[in-house]
């Protein structure tokens, strides 16, 4: 199955931000982009990849731990900003130094159970609302999101979400996410916790 770790902001950010992104679709070109669907947004924190399902309990009790060492902390979305002229995504704000914690320990959560990681790279939090098959011009949706900051809200899981690719070759399907487990951050994770 085909994981990754994330933080999943709550349904109140997400309407926030499905109307700033209501606005960006009305942008000329916006037509030409592929808009990632609602129940897409989240934050990776770390790409699994294609998982055995036998290592699945191994690493879901390994990001209990790592979420069991970190605190909650306050986040919130904040700006915009492009990967080359492919990828627009929504920036955040708030204990980012926290969120990058988070992220190297679901990386090293990964490896310990046995899982092949990239090259470790300096996290940068970040939420995809739109990408693009060929190269396109970002400048005005990311002008536009300067100004955008959405209400503050206080991380509190760990999510290990499967992405379900689209199968049917319809044009425009989205993947489908599901979240495989949750875990609490900065409480007892049960024995998994203990073991430390």
């Amino acid at each position: 199955m085909r994981l990754f770790a994330a933080v999943l902001p709550p349904a109140g950010v997400i309407r926030e931000l499905a109307s700033e992104v209501d606005e960006l679709e009305r942008l000329p070109g916006a037509d030409e982009l592929r808009w990632t669907g609602r129940p897409g947004w989240h934050f990776t924190l770390a790409f699994y990849g294609e998982v055995d399902e036998e290592i699945v309990p191994d690493l879901s009790e390994r990001l209990a731990r790592a979420a069991h060492r970190t605190a909650p902390f306050p986040l919130s979305l904040r700006g915009g900003g492009h990967f080359g002229g492919r990828a627009l995504w929504v920036g955040a704000s708030g204990d980012i130094g926290a969120m990058r914690l988070l992220a190297g320990r679901a990386e090293a959560a990964g490896r310990k159970a046995g899982i092949p990681t990239e090259e470790h790279r300096h996290y940068r939090p970040h939420l995809t609302v739109a990408r693009s098959r060929a190269s396109a011009d970002f400048k005005p949706y990311v002008t536009a999101l300067d100004t955008f900051a959405g209400r503050e809200w206080t991380v509190g899981e760990l999510c290990l979400v499967r992405s379900n690719l689209p199968k049917s070759g319809v044009p425009g399907e989205q993947p489908r996410y599901e979240t495989v487990a949750s875990r609490p951050l900065g409480v007892a994770a049960g024995p998994a916790a203990a073991a430390g």
